[in-house]
């Protein structure tokens, strides 16, 4: 039986850990049919390793996506490796330390800048570096085509330690809404995916993360378990296939239902 992405090539970042989102997308998006390509900065060694324990092979290589150069040669690597791309996947999300854990007043802006170029920023970068693998041009009206899929975290509310990186996640939100207008031309939707806390690197590294989570253990009205990223994953491979052709702009939560909750 067909997966639900058989024949698909997707790029997907942020394959840090294990443990993380995009790991378990790309392990979904494989088990589903697709072809992948990873990306990874600041250490390819590390998501090489991790991209071991996938059910396929996968290429990676190295793009930060702060860097122009970097964005530059995308087309190129990929087009090599896959030939083109029908999907991919946003899964990157930065502050210095001083912007997060309660230090939301002081910090400076140099800090606030770096936070919104590579959490926000880079969503329109990385989508135009892989644009025109995905919809040339030259295209036909009706031909090629992609989605863009990124993660969010609900950036309606002011969360416990999170400072900065709410903002950062209002302007990801935004850039996706966006993207989306600019992009339905071409046949490229953009969608986002809004999961809960989770024990993943970028998690690991807000101080007091602990206090945010505990808002899902009293909250959520589905069991919500912060060691399982395969619900946010299974979301981003559903708005990575063809099962929602004309949904674009939209958030999708995976959050067990707390965003629904009253206060």
């Amino acid at each position: 039986m067909s997966g639900i992405l058989e024949g698909k090539r997707i790029l997907i970042t942020g394959v840090l850990m294990e443990s993380s989102i995009a790991f378990h997308t790309a392990k979904v998006a494989q088990e589903q049919g697709a072809e992948v390509i990873l990306t990874a900065f600041p250490r390819p060694t590390l998501t090489e390793r991790i991209a071991k324990k996938l059910p396929k092979p996968a290429k990676v290589f190295e793009l930060d996506v702060t860097d122009d150069e970097h964005l530059a040669r995308v087309e190129d690597v990929v087009r090599a490796e896959l030939g083109g791309l029908d999907g991919v996947v946003h899964s990157i999300g930065f502050a210095p330390q001083d912007a997060l854990g309660g230090n939301f007043l002081n910090t400076p802006f140099e800090s606030v800048a770096t936070a919104m170029h590579v959490s926000a920023f880079s969503l329109k970068s990385l989508t135009m570096a892989c644009l025109p693998l995905m919809a040339p041009a030259d295209a036909a009206p009706g031909e090629g085509g992609g989605s863009v899929v990124g993660l969010t975290f609900d950036a309606q509310f002011a969360w416990p330690q999170y400072d900065w990186m709410g903002p950062a996640k209002a302007a990801l939100e935004a850039t996706s809404r966006y993207l989306a207008r600019d992009l339905g031309s071409r046949n490229v939707r953009c969608n986002l995916v809004s999961a809960g806390p989770l024990g993943s690197m970028a998690a690991k590294s807000i101080p007091g993360f602990g206090d945010l989570a505990k808002v899902w253990d009293e909250r959520s009205p589905l069991a919500w378990d912060m060691t399982d990223p395969e619900p946010a994953g299974r979301g981003v491979v559903a708005l990575l296939s063809d099962f929602f052709p004309k949904t674009t702009g939209e958030i999708v939560h995976v959050d067990g239902g707390v965003h629904i909750m009253g206060a």
